[in-house]
C-alpha cells in the first residue's frame, strides 16, 4: 500500500505541475536592425495554406508578430518572408525509483506479532518489546515506472525578401504530457517572441503559466 501511495502522489505531482505552467526552451539567432521595415508575409506551401489547423496557428503568430511591432503587408512588397513549422513528438521514459512498501516477510520481526524473533524461542511474555508489531517494517524496494513525454517544437524564420538571407530565426522546444498542439501553441508563440528579438545565440528558460 504504501508503494501505491507513493506512486500516485508523485504521478499526481508531476500531472499538476505540468497543467499549471508551461515551460520552453527558447533559441533565437539574428541579425535584427531597429531600422528593419516592419513588413511581413507569409510564405506557405500550397498544402498549408488550404490547412484550416495551419491557418490557425498562422492568425496567432499574426497577434504575436502584431505586439512585436510587425505588420502583415496589404500587397506582395513585404520586406520580409516568414516561414513557422511545429510538431510534437513522443519519447518513452522509464524510470527506477527506491520507495519505501510494507513487508511482512523477508525480515527478522516476521512472526506472530509478539515482537520477537520468531526463530529465538522467547516467550514474549514480559518481554519490553511484547506487543509491539514489528512485522510490517517499511524495507526499501526498487519500482519501475514508465509514462511518455512530449516534446514540441516550434521553428520560426524570417528571411529578406530581395536578398533572401536570414535576418531572424527561433526554436521553442518544450517537454510536458500535453500532446494536443492546438493547446499548446499560443504558448510556444508568446514564448517565441517574449523580449523580441532578444540576444542572439543566448538559450533562454522560459515559463508561462497555463490559463484556465
Amino acid at each position: 500500500m504504501r508503494a501505491t501511495y507513493f506512486f500516485i502522489l508523485a504521478l499526481s505531482t508531476l500531472l499538476v505541475g505540468c497543467a499549471s505552467t508551461i515551460t520552453s526552451e527558447v533559441t533565437a539567432f539574428h541579425e535584427w536592425s531597429g531600422s528593419t521595415q516592419q513588413t511581413y508575409r507569409f510564405e506557405a506551401t500550397p498544402l498549408q495554406a488550404n490547412d484550416l489547423e495551419y491557418r490557425s496557428y498562422q492568425n496567432l503568430l499574426k497577434t504575436g508578430l502584431m505586439r512585436v511591432g510587425l505588420q502583415e503587408a496589404t500587397e506582395n512588397d513585404a520586406y520580409l518572408n516568414i516561414k513557422f513549422s511545429a510538431k510534437i513528438t513522443p519519447r518513452d521514459v522509464r524510470v527506477i525509483e527506491t520507495v519505501l512498501v510494507d513487508s511482512w516477510y523477508g525480515t527478522p520481526w516476521y512472526g506472530p506479532g509478539f515482537g520477537y524473533p520468531y526463530w529465538s524461542g522467547w516467550s514474549g511474555y514480559g518481554h519490553p518489546l511484547y506487543g509491539r508489531n514489528f512485522a510490517s517494517m517499511p524495507v526499501p524496494r526498487d519500482v519501475e515506472r514508465r509514462y511518455t513525454v512530449f516534446q514540441r517544437e516550434l521553428k520560426i524564420s524570417m528571411v529578406n525578401a530581395k536578398s533572401g538571407l536570414a535576418v531572424y530565426e527561433v526554436t521553442v522546444r518544450s517537454d510536458g504530457a500535453e500532446s494536443n498542439l492546438a493547446k499548446l501553441m499560443p504558448y510556444l508563440v508568446e514564448s517565441a517572441l517574449q523580449d523580441f528579438p532578444g540576444k542572439s545565440g543566448t538559450p533562454r528558460v522560459i515559463t508561462l503559466p497555463v490559463k484556465k
